[in-house]
């Protein structure tokens, strides 16, 4: 074996596969199946795929908390059947009017998370009340259904939420792996530690039988405030006023204010061209999609091998995307986000399509998982810790602000034929900085090298997070991994639960009025699930 090339140590001995899932009803795919279920549930009973969208996405909440729930952020792509352009529904982060750099003083040292920031004293920035950005979901959500929906009432598309909330958390391993990952943070926040720590401890699974299930506070009576309420009640009414009292009690300066002032946008999605043939819609901005327009660009002129991805198209791919990363860390500010130890993100995403054709890709998030590890009691709200996507050096060109915008790595994107017939794409992924290596391969195993759903979503791939270096995952031949070693620094490593190397894409395909999709093979809740 070559001197570069070390094998990893194998933490598994298996061959794992997800269903393929097909049909011409409409499929929701999401990071867990539950949620996809209740999703494909209201598409089974008319709704569309914005209406899924919108209840799958409150699902989330209730079932996989780390990842995505009130207290996040996110974009969606909305595409509706027969229309040329997609809207973005943007639902980013904002920092609260009320934050300052001050606060956030620096140690003189290094901060290794999901991104190398210089140290902020007691990781403020990081975890606990002053790492919150202002929770736009519900906002995000509801424009998403006041737009595109089909005038369900919000109470009907709540109530798979409600009743798995109610039901409470699985408490099977991946819970136990996925709260043990946080619960040295989780601990030092009273409701937090008291909802995910039982007696001090990660809640474990019965050794036989079937798991239970955890409580999640005061979640499910939240949920059912805005069924009975109204959406806009979580900005400007009695669930307001429970979040701006818990965020006061605990240190945060988010307040009624920032919670009335939070709406999320409607606009035009940009689109790029993928080679000659594809229009890739995408959300613009501080996302992760001018990067992904630099590598598309990049990748244009590259011929591609007609037996599939070789060697020769990885090194070039790693080239790429090496070059996309040292621009967009500094050109767009994040001139730090370039460390070596990722981290475990919590980002969410979810695809849906329906019977007529309209497609919804929507990425949503806590940003770490768990987020600020912080939960609200009176709302049961887990916060976000959008304020770590900023840089905390004073003056850089991310720096922490009040009512300011940071750079994050979200990437939903939707894909259309430029001229005539052809598939229609909606995809996206979790994974922070890794999100943009998985959406690319992702869309050129489907477009470039005509892959069905079930082999673009076992393919393996490659992953650039920065300008230092690529990462293999050790399925890919020996050839390839010489070539990228080549090309530069590279780690050899397993695609598994834990650690997180590769991010969790998932996707859906529609053809003619049918329908593919498949989910990613390392996320053990994921499902693609079709309507009946």
């Amino acid at each position: 074996m070559p001197a570069h090339d070390t094998t990893p140590y194998r933490t598994q001995n298996w061959t794992v596969t997800k269903p393929v899932a097909s049909g011409r009803n409409g499929i929701v795919v999401a990071q867990n199946r539950e949620a996809a279920e209740a999703g494909a549930a209201i598409l089974a009973a008319g709704g569309n795929a914005a209406d899924a969208a919108f209840a799958t996405a409150f699902a989330l909440a209730a079932v996989e908390p780390w990842n995505s729930g009130l207290g996040g952020i996110g974009f969606a792509l909305v595409l509706p059947a027969g229309a040329a352009r997609a809207t973005v529904v943007d639902f980013g982060p904002v920092s609260s009017r009320n934050t300052k750099a001050a606060d956030y003083p620096l140690t003189g040292r290094e901060k290794r998370d999901l991104f190398t920031w210089p140290e902020v004293e007691g990781d403020r920035n990081v975890h606990g009340p002053l790492s919150f950005c202002i929770p736009s979901a519900v906002a995000g959500y509801a424009a998403l259904h006041e737009a595109f929906g089909t005038g369900r009432p919000v109470a009907e598309l709540l109530a798979p939420a409600i009743a798995l909330a109610r039901r409470g958390l699985a408490q099977d391993w991946f819970t136990t792996l996925k709260i043990a990952s946080s619960a040295s943070l989780l601990r030092l926040y009273e409701e937090s530690a008291r909802i995910y720590l039982p007696d001090g401890l990660p809640p474990v699974p019965p050794y036989q039988g079937t798991p239970g299930f955890r409580p999640l506070g005061r979640l499910a009576e939240t949920l059912e405030r805005l069924a009975e309420r109204g959406l806009r009640d979580f900005y400007e009414g009695g669930i307001a006023r429970d979040l701006a009292a818990d965020v006061a009690a605990v240190g945060g300066v988010i307040d009624r204010d920032d919670l009335a002032g939070c709406l999320a946008g409607l606009r035009d999605a940009p689109t790029l061209a993928w080679r000659s043939d594809h229009l890739v819609h995408h959300a613009g901005g501080l996302t992760a999609a001018p990067t992904l327009a630099e590598v598309v660009a990049g990748m244009a002129e590259v011929a591609l091998p007609p037996s599939g991805p070789d060697a020769a198209w990885f090194s070039t791919l790693s080239t790429v995307m090496r070059d996309a990363y040292a621009r967009r860390l500094s050109g767009l500010g994040a001139a730090g986000e370039t460390g070596d130890t990722p981290g475990d993100t919590c980002t969410t995403h979810l695809t849906v399509v329906d019977r007529d054709g309209m497609l919804v890709s929507l990425t949503t998030t806590l940003l770490s998982s768990m987020g600020s590890r912080v939960v609200l009691p009176k709302t049961g709200v887990l916060m976000n810790n959008g304020v770590m996507w900023f840089d905390p050096r004073p003056g850089s060109a991310n720096a922490i602000a009040a009512s300011a915008r940071p750079l994050c790595n979200m990437c939903p994107v939707i894909v259309t034929p430029r001229t005539g017939d052809g598939p229609r794409l909606a995809a996206g992924a979790s994974g922070g900085r890794r999100i943009l290596a998985s959406v690319y391969q992702t869309l050129a195993y489907l477009i470039d090298f005509g892959m069905e759903a079930g082999e673009a979503a076992h393919a393996p791939r490659i992953d650039v997070s920065g300008p230092d270096g690529a990462t293999a995952d050790a399925r890919l031949p020996q050839a390839v991994r010489d070539a990228l070693a080549a090309a530069g620094p590279l780690a050899v490593v397993e695609h598994g639960v834990l650690p997180i190397n590769f991010a969790c894409p998932n996707f859906v395909r529609l053809e003619g009025g049918e329908a593919s999709a498949c989910s990613d093979v390392a996320s053990p809740w994921s499902a693609a699930v079709a309507a009946g």
